[in-house]
């Protein structure tokens, strides 16, 4: 038996496909769900949407800050395996759940498979950097995404025989979303191509005065040009609200703020933008494998072949350079990428076949 960990809405993404992959070829399967993102927009709705069952523990280890997030993890993921002794442990991404996961597991022996393993931002004041490299170094089997995760795990000291090549999952759960497309763009009064979709909650963009300002000046310059969609993410309506800028962030004219989105609803959304802004790993990827010119508005990346293979471009959050992006986009000139080898559908596949090799 194989325990699947997950705690947040990119982690449901990404399980599915491997998931998939496992029971076709007779695995039985544990889906663990920490409750990292325990309200149902961040997570109920995607297990529906990725036609994916109920999981099978629920550890309501959510809230708190890192230590206390990672400390409850930690706690509830060891008392699960000791319950029921897996063969093997399947992380995935870089949230708080995976690292506290593998920890668990690393403790009691138990084989650890990383999925997406071998991205690095190299900022170490990302949680998520944090997050990436312990969990790599505690990794018994490291699946990674793009070939240019390889040399990096090779740097760091990582056997070779370690590390299978699988491709992007992420890209098996969109292509999936984007074959049951959803009404959503009627329901919000858009019409394709002509909107901008914007989403920001890394705590560097939202959690303090200073950063937050300056992520609304982002966002004011982009809706200056184009009309912006903003499913707000939970963490930042709530900074917004103790930050005091919701006067501000009503004000913005062209901003169009909404709930968050299940998965069929925002794949939709954002595959008729003709921009994405974002601080989101995950949407960079997406963007690049539909090629939609994407904004990284942080100061770098950790899926560095989204800048050189594909669409996405770092601005941080300086306006100008943003207003030339936003202006090259009007104008037909967004940039346009090629398709990374193994974002095609079929990662989840040959995650399965290395997990069970």
């Amino acid at each position: 038996m194989i325990t699947l960990v997950a705690g947040t809405r990119p982690n449901f993404m990404k399980i599915a496909p491997v998931r998939a992959g496992l029971v076709d070829r007779g695995a039985t399967v544990r889906v663990v769900h920490t409750g990292q993102h325990f309200d149902s927009a961040m997570s109920d709705v995607f297990f529906r949407d990725l036609n994916m069952p109920a999981p099978d523990a629920l550890l309501n280890a959510g809230g708190g800050s890192h230590a206390e997030q990672t400390a409850a993890v930690l706690v509830r993921v060891e008392a699960d395996l000791l319950s029921h002794r897996p063969e093997a442990v399947v992380v995935v991404g870089d949230v708080t759940s995976t690292l506290a996961a593998a920890l668990a597991a690393s403790k009691l022996g138990i084989p650890i498979v990383h999925v997406e393993a071998g991205l690095r931002s190299r900022d170490w004041t990302m949680p998520e950097e944090i997050n990436r490299v312990l969990t790599d170094r505690l990794s018994d089997l490291l699946l990674i995404p793009s070939h240019d995760a390889r040399a990096t795990l090779r740097g760091e000291g990582i056997e070779d025989e370690r590390i299978v090549f699988v491709g992007n999952v992420m890209i098996d759960s969109l292509l999936s979303a984007r074959a049951r497309p959803t009404d959503v763009l009627a329901r919000l009064g858009l019409a394709s191509g002509i909107y901008a979709v914007a989403t920001l909650h890394r705590p560097a963009n939202v959690d303090t005065a200073e950063a937050l300002g300056a992520t609304l000046a982002a966002l004011e310059t982009i809706a200056s040009k184009l009309p912006v969609v903003f499913p707000m993410h939970p963490r930042t309506v709530e900074r917004v609200r103790e930050l005091g800028f919701e006067e501000r962030l009503q004000a913005i004219d062209g901003l169009s703020m909404i709930p968050p989105l299940g998965y069929l609803d925002f794949a939709t959304l954002f595959s008729g933008a003709c921009l994405v802004a974002t601080d989101s790993g995950g949407i960079q990827e997406e963007t690049t494998a539909l090629g939609i010119p994407c904004l990284t508005l942080r100061q770098g990346t950790e899926r560095p072949i989204t800048v050189t293979s594909g669409t996405n471009t770092v601005v941080g959050l300086d306006c100008a350079t943003i207003a030339l992006e936003v202006d090259a986009v009007i104008a037909g000139k967004g940039k346009r990428g090629s398709v990374p080898e193994g974002w095609d559908g079929c990662a989840g596949e040959r995650c399965a076949t290395a997990i069970l090799a």
